[in-house]
């Protein structure tokens, strides 16, 4: 009886002890995960000479969904949904209070936990979006000529603001980069991963 009050007080301490290291993990997995997604359609629009239409949602949803080409003056055919992906339940695509403003690459305020530049309007009715082209940049759904499109996604467990992560994406190349945040000296500053 000793022996097993021992094991059960030993497992729930090494239970307790371990719980931050989930929560983190879960935090890495999110952040990998959006930066592998932007990363894996981007590659495809460029290799397969087409567009992906790239929609995070709050609280942690992303959808794909491919938009074929058809040259002037026919109409480009309708997207549909390739994936999505949702992050763990306890992640969001969201802000908190402390967060830097400008937020990284000073890209937006650092006020919403999803940005673009420009929304779009193609199946998202003006919703956040970013659409990776077929010269691997990033632009909305206007008509000609598009609009480069920076976008910022920052990944965050509420109520845990340190372990918050953020991607952004440059509209004129592509160009996808990681941040976590830290606490230098007393003022919260986006790092690069």
């Amino acid at each position: 009886m000793i022996v097993l009050a021992i094991g059960l007080t030993m497992a729930s301490v090494t239970f307790i002890m371990l719980m931050p290291l989930f929560k983190k993990n879960h935090v890495d997995q999110a952040y990998d995960q959006t930066l592998s997604v932007l990363r894996t359609y981007r590659n495809m629009a460029i290799t397969n000479g087409t567009r992906y239409i790239i929609t995070p949602t709050a609280p942690g949803t992303i959808t794909i969904q491919r938009w074929d080409y058809a040259p002037p003056p026919a109409a480009a055919p309708a997207p549909f949904t390739v994936a999505t992906y949702v992050l763990p339940q306890d992640i969001q695509f969201a802000v908190q209070a402390g967060f830097p403003n400008p937020g990284p690459d000073s890209l937006d305020a650092g006020a919403s936990g999803i940005f673009t530049k420009y929304p779009c309007t193609v199946t998202e009715a003006g919703a956040p979006c970013l659409i990776f082209y077929p010269d691997g940049s990033v632009q909305d759904d206007a008509s000609t000529p598009g609009n480069f499109n920076n976008g910022v996604l920052y990944v965050t467990r509420p109520g845990d603001m340190y372990s918050s992560r953020s991607i952004d994406v440059w509209g004129t190349t592509g160009r996808i980069r990681g941040w976590r945040l830290y606490n230098i000296s007393g003022t919260n500053t986006w790092v690069q991963q």
